[in-house]
């Protein structure tokens, strides 16, 4: 583990190793704040039972001389007191009525209230205190005295300054410190090699993506992989696919434009030579005619294009949509009929539409844009197909009840329709039947089946009942 993958806030090997020293480092502090303390009392532990045998040797040299009480403290009690040179020892005598015998009369008075401890059989206080500006810890030790026709208690009260217990205490908390501090600092290397070999997978499967040539789109083998990597795996081959999919779109929309666009492109340039060589008005008016019309087909089938490539590259997002805003169908049908009214007349063909559903309005949920350029589409085919005096109905009626389609849309034309076997491969694009009216460009049905596709809309072709040619029936949902 580098120091700077410790301190770079986009690492995740740092920031795991961060997250982990945090609560490492409180429980250092914690772990501190107890050793202190267990410390503490196990100096005081160890030093009170120094004061009680202290008091314990003075007390025992208590006499009665000539009536009254006196003590005489040995020299070894005395070098008891001094035997550490960090810290200063007293004492203080006093006889049944309180009248301090020898020793220390400024000593503090033990205070009121203080327990007796319960961890020596004697009756002996322990207290901390100050005594000459300097923290002093005393002991209090009473003992029963019967001699020589007296009898009552008397009072020891050795103190001690508190040095040599700090000192203790500091040096226990030195070790647990520096013992404490050396295993966190252990942890973290140790937590940071595991994560090295831990995150080792990742960079690897790393270098395999980059490893890949620009045109491999094959899944990444998920033999070895960790389980925890799996979603990675996973999530990665998914938009491989998406992307060799996207890709695929492009180069086929490329080749499609490329096929149609090539033979109109030509021939418009052919006629635009042809009207500059010869340079005749007649010639030159006969080659515009012919290159406005060739210039709506191939704008008609540039749009076309266009559209099935935005359709393919987002269609998955349509299906993600929320839900549009309600339209009237109606509407939509009166719009592309009156944009065909004129083709319509030229052709003498009777085009008629008749609503029979509840709700004039027909209100259906989806892009507008997109249904209209369906009815468009299917207009349109009726209009080549059907001849010159023919008759095209569209209808509008409620589905049956009980089911989840809300209204159907029908177009039926007089034309010669289209035979059972052939109805499938006519939604293929560039597909055109043998006898097909000129002027398709095979892209019309292909484009109307993406777009129910994508809006759930079931389309089929039928026969005629009353026209006799093809019927187009459109099923919408509710």
């Amino acid at each position: 583990m580098r120091l700077e993958q410790l301190f770079n806030r986009r690492s995740l090997l740092g920031k795991f190793v961060r997250w982990l020293l945090l609560p490492l480092l409180l429980l250092w502090i914690i772990n501190t704040v107890v050793a202190y303390q267990i410390s503490s009392a196990a100096a005081n532990l160890a030093y009170d039972r120094t004061l009680l045998a202290s008091a314990r040797v003075i007390a025992e040299q208590v006499m009665v001389r000539n009536g009254k009480l006196q003590v005489e403290v040995p020299y070894i009690a005395l070098d008891n007191f001094e035997y550490d040179n960090r810290g200063q020892m007293f004492y203080r005598v006093s006889d049944f009525a309180g009248n301090i015998i020898s020793g220390y009369g400024d000593l503090p008075q033990m205070p009121k209230n203080t327990p007796r401890t319960e961890l020596y059989p004697a009756l002996v206080h322990f207290h901390d205190d100050v005594y000459r500006e300097r923290p002093i810890r005393m002991a209090t030790f009473y003992k029963p005295l019967f001699e020589g026709g007296l009898q009552g208690i008397i009072k020891v009260e050795v103190a001690e300054t508190t040095e040599a217990r700090q000192y203790m205490t500091h040096q226990v908390l030195n070790y647990t410190l520096w013992g404490q501090g050396l295993l966190v600092f252990c942890a973290l290397c140790f937590v940071g090699l595991a994560m090295t070999r831990i995150l080792q997978p990742i960079r690897q499967l790393g270098e395999e993506v980059i490893r890949r040539p620009p045109g491999d789109f094959s899944d990444i083998e998920v033999g070895t992989t960790h389980s925890e990597l799996l979603p990675l795996v996973a999530a990665i081959n998914q938009y491989r696919r998406r992307l060799a999919q996207l890709l695929m779109r492009y180069q086929r929309f490329a080749a499609d434009a490329s096929h149609q666009l090539r033979t109109p492109l030509a021939v418009m340039t052919t006629q635009a030579e042809h009207a500059l060589r010869d340079g005749s008005p007649e010639v030159m008016r006969e080659s515009l005619t012919e290159l406005k019309q060739m210039l709506k087909k191939t704008t008609r089938l540039t749009n076309q294009l266009l559209l099935l490539a935005k359709m393919d590259s987002g269609s998955h997002q349509l299906r993600r949509d929320r839900p549009q805003p309600p339209f009237s169908l109606l509407d939509s049908i009166e719009k592309i009929v009156m944009a065909k009214l004129a083709a319509a007349r030229r052709k003498d063909i009777d085009l008629g539409l008749e609503n029979r559903c509840r709700d004039q309005n027909v209100p259906i949920h989806g892009k507008q844009m997109l249904i209209e350029e369906v009815l468009l589409n299917l207009l349109d085919n009726a209009l080549r197909h059907t001849p010159s005096g023919g008759v095209i109905t569209l209808r509008l009626y409620d589905a049956a009840p009980g089911g989840d389609r809300g209204c159907i849309f029908e177009i039926e034309d007089s034309g010669p329709g289209i035979q059972p076997e052939q109805r499938e491969q006519v939604f293929e694009r560039f597909h055109q039947l043998p006898d097909a009216a000129p002027g398709g460009s095979g892209l019309g049905l292909a484009i109307v089946k993406d777009i129910c596709r994508l809006h759930d809309i079931d389309i089929s072709l039928h026969d005629g009942p009353q026209l006799g040619g093809l019927l187009v029936q459109l099923a919408f949902k509710r």
